[in-house]
């Protein structure tokens, strides 16, 4: 399958390349091909157009009508950040100032689902677009006051940055500012969830923030056009988990990967075969396949007699021609059987007849090898007939003697 991801700084390509090169080492049914979108909004377009099956894509992204969440990587969590001496703490406090959003277009739905809480024309508080690679310039030169970027909290993000701030900020410490509107915002904008970020989670020492500080967080989701087939979903899910495990030294973020959510109404579905696998609803081979295998050693006693009659037929040298009829015609017993009682009586006369073939044969009277070979495919497919039979009966079969 083939799988479109990108991101601002190339994170999420580097993530699925490494998962698609643990499954193809690993020698998995499931492979994916990556295709770099350069951004998860140009990969749900990818998705929704029919150009992948799959999608590292961000709950707040558009054109999401036919993706079916298969796994959820991680969380975006937004972070705005200020010098230290700005006197603002929280976005309602902001006047007269510049916001630069990292990720333009990408980060683009926030300042959207914000401005329906936030008073920002009345404010004059503008939002500006910034590439990440001109934040710090941006910071050092008065063209932003602060940058929004939006990030996942783990140490490896988190450090880049603190590296991109302290460039811009001329050293200084980063200061958080407060979405105290958070819930207000979700619940317009129901893709974005409040969150506290944790006291300290950018600084140690002095922490930043000071406390636990109230923002929003969006989801990253590997999604799935709604038309892929239930079970490679699940079969790709399964090996999504397994190579979650593998790489999770390497790639610490896979520690915040799970299931997506199964609610009804979730933003994007739950794909169906991603729901089996996480039910833990699965399969095993046997249960997929039991009714198929039982037909087919039907099928396949039936052409293994008309081959041996013919045979017989053409080449019989006057042995007994019935040495194996017995056995069939106590098939047509244990498919008839009503009752266990019936079940042990069928049994018994099988163990009859093969105890007197098996006698013969070592008194040296016995069938030839071809002959063998018929007698003991037929004891196979009894033995399977007597257990598939007891099962349809509710009893269990009777122990080994």
């Amino acid at each position: 399958m083939t799988v479109a991801t990108g991101s601002a700084d190339g994170e999420a390509l580097s993530l699925i390349s490494a998962i698609s090169a643990r499954l193809a080492s690993t020698k998995s049914h499931i492979r994916l091909k990556v295709v770099d979108s350069g951004t998860s909004l140009r990969a749900s377009d990818m998705l929704a157009s029919g150009k992948s099956q799959l999608a590292i894509v961000r709950g707040d992204t558009g054109n999401l009508s036919d993706a079916r969440s298969v796994l959820l990587l991680t969380h975006g969590v937004v972070l705005i950040l200020a010098p230290s001496n700005e006197s603002a703490d929280g976005l309602g406090d902001l006047r007269n100032s510049t916001v630069g959003i990292i990720g333009g277009e990408v980060n683009r739905p926030v300042v959207a689902a914000l401005q329906q809480v936030y008073p920002f024309d009345r404010d004059k508080v503008r939002f500006q677009d910034i590439a990440l690679s001109d934040s710090a310039a941006a910071l050092r030169s008065g063209q932003v006051n602060a940058v929004l970027v939006v990030a996942p909290l783990t140490e490896k993000y988190l450090a880049k940055v603190r590296q991109y701030f302290q460039q811009g900020a001329k050293g200084n410490a980063p200061k958080l500012i407060e979405i105290g509107s958070a819930g207000a915002v979700a619940n317009v904008a129901q893709y974005y969830e409040s969150y506290d970020i944790p006291k300290g989670t950018l600084r140690g020492a002095p922490p930043v923030p000071s406390d636990d500080l109230t923002s929003l967080r969006v989801s990253f989701i590997l999604a799935a056009d709604k038309s892929v087939d239930a079970g490679t979903i699940t079969d790709l899910t399964q090996a999504l988990i397994d190579v979650r495990r593998d790489l999770l030294s390497e790639y610490p973020i896979l520690a915040q990967a799970g299931a997506p959510s199964m609610d009804a109404g979730a933003l994007i579905p739950i794909h169906p075969g991603a729901a089996t696998y996480y039910n833990g609803n699965q399969q095993s081979f046997l249960d997929k396949y039991d009714d198929k295998l039982y037909y087919a050693s039907l099928l396949l006693g039936s052409l293994v007699s008309i081959i041996l009659a013919a045979w017989r037929f053409a080449g019989s040298k006057g042995e007994p021609a019935n040495m194996l009829q017995p056995l069939y015609e106590l098939g047509s017993e244990i498919r008839n059987a009503k009752t266990e009682s019936e079940l042990e009586l069928t049994e018994k006369k099988i163990d009859s007849i093969l105890k007197s073939e098996l006698a013969r044969n070592a008194a040296g009277d016995g069938p030839e090898g071809a002959d063998i070979a018929a007698l003991t495919l037929a004891a196979h497919r009894l033995q399977y007939l007597m257990s598939h039979h007891r099962a349809r009966l509710g009893q269990p079969p009777a122990a080994p003697t």
